[in-house]
């Protein structure tokens, strides 16, 4: 990454972790489904890259940014060799899949919105493609696992609200140049914060009104 979005070690280093976090939700989701080894590894792959290959196609960074960097090529494999040996460990967890999405969702968002700020895009484009880079790869994860997405189900906790909360606030920022890699780490504590209060709380996102059906007299 551009030294203009990673000014120093600790975002790189975040981005990792998020990478890390995603690829270990998308192989549990795989193990939840009785994927073999194979699976595990796409699925892991999916969840913890999509998303930001899906933002370097849409900003024409192309080839995307991880196919040249091997490092975060391994991280997923790493993730998924940790899952298939270790997850009952992590399934006594309770919600581990839930919290370590949780983790990807806030360093995929605030990394992506500060990479298409990066290339020269206005406010609410940074913060829409900080969206998808957050939301892309579970998207893709729940999709290939033949599960209703997180993103969309109404009786889901809150999922992309955090992640437009955090990224519109960097998008703003970046924009009037009073980012800071500070900044970037309370973003992504605010948006890790939002959602698994969400998921504490059972906090949904309001559906389509409904006129209730009149009394029969």
């Amino acid at each position: 990454m551009d030294t203009a979005v990673f000014p120093d070690q600790a975002e790189y280093t975040f981005e990792l972790v998020g990478v890390f976090t995603f690829a270990l939700s998308g192989a549990m989701v795989a193990v939840r489904r009785d994927f073999d080894i194979v699976g595990i590894v796409v699925l892991a792959g999916l969840t913890a890259l999509g998303g930001g290959v899906i933002r370097d196609v849409l900003i024409g960074a192309t080839p995307p940014y991880v196919f040249s960097h091997v490092d975060l090529l391994v991280v997923p494999l790493v993730a998924s060799f940790v899952v298939v040996f270790a997850h009952p460990l992590i399934e006594q967890r309770g919600q581990a899949i839930l919290w370590f999405d949780a983790a990807g969702l806030a360093v995929f968002t605030i990394n992506g919105t500060l990479i298409a700020e990066a290339a020269e895009l206005d406010v609410l484009p940074a913060a829409l493609l900080g969206i998808v880079t957050g939301v892309g790869g579970g998207l893709l994860r729940d999709v290939v696992a033949r599960e209703v997405p997180l993103l969309v189900r109404k009786d889901s906790e809150i999922y992309a609200i955090p992640a437009a909360a955090g990224a519109v606030v960097v998008a703003v920022l970046a924009a009037e140049d009073r980012y800071e890699p500070w900044m970037g780490i309370g973003a992504v504590v605010l948006v890790f914060a939002i959602r698994i209060a969400a998921l504490t709380f059972g906090w949904n996102a309001p559906g389509a009104f409904r006129r209730r059906p009149a009394r029969s007299t």
